[in-house]
């Protein structure tokens, strides 16, 4: 069992929309023709792996999985031949401009966030180091939760049989959080998937995950990756 009852909100910017942009993404869908069966059925997998690992899950994100159930359930429906098909309404077009306009904000979010840290450069900091100043250079994409919830799955399906069991062992989120920053400050940069030991249960995958996520939280480790789906890095915030 898990000793440290973890609840981490996930950040509002972050939400369903957020979820499917992501999962577009990664299979390579065009937004405007979405397998909404295949995307439900991942959407809700996404939603079970936040559940096991106690991530509070805010209620959009359920009037999200209930609306992807409903497209669904009315692109299962027979079609009326007497409609031409130009004509016909297609149930997920109401989804896909929400996912256009939300697209478009958060791509100017990121241009304002680029101009800043650009102009940012104009200033030197006396506290920088020039080794600091390197490996922001060497990382340059930032990672979100849904990115991590990706690369943790890989982790949880590439462990053998007898890791993925359940134990009745007892872990703690402090005592990984304190393992993967000793880890830290010895590297300073590790790869996200040698956090994770070999050869032990899934309660402990999920406790070393959880403990990660509260480290970011609390700015004590970044974490970068390189380029979309790339190798994700865990640098020590010193």
């Amino acid at each position: 069992m898990v000793a440290d009852e973890y609840k981490i909100t996930l950040p509002l910017f972050e939400g369903p929309l957020e979820l499917l942009l992501h999962l577009i993404k990664q299979n390579k869908i065009d937004i405007y023709d979405i397998p909404i069966a295949e995307i439900t059925r991942q959407y809700l997998e996404y939603l079970e792996l936040m559940k096991e690992l106690n991530l509070e899950i805010a209620g959009e994100f359920l009037v999200m999985a209930a609306t992807l159930i409903q497209i669904k359930t009315r692109m299962l429906l027979p079609i009326d031949e007497e409609i031409p098909p130009e004509e016909r309404e297609d149930p997920r077009m109401e989804l896909v401009e929400r996912l256009l306009e939300y697209q478009a904000i958060k791509s100017a979010s990121m241009d304002l966030e680029d101009r800043r840290q650009r102009w940012s450069n104009y200033f030197w900091r006396e506290d920088a180091t020039s080794e600091e100043t390197e490996t922001e250079e060497l990382y340059l994409f930032d990672i979100n939760v849904f990115d991590l919830l990706a690369a943790f799955k890989k982790v949880l399906e590439n462990a053998p049989p007898e890791v993925v069991s359940l134990t009745r062992e007892t872990l703690t989120v402090r005592e990984k959080m304190n393992h993967i920053l000793q880890r830290c400050e010895k590297d300073e940069i590790l790869r996200f998937e040698d956090i994770f030991d070999r050869g032990v249960s899934r309660t402990e995958l999920i406790v070393t995950f959880l403990a990660l996520l509260e480290l970011i939280r609390l700015r004590l480790v970044k974490v970068r990756q390189d380029g979309h789906m790339g190798q994700i890095w865990i640098i020590y915030n010193k």
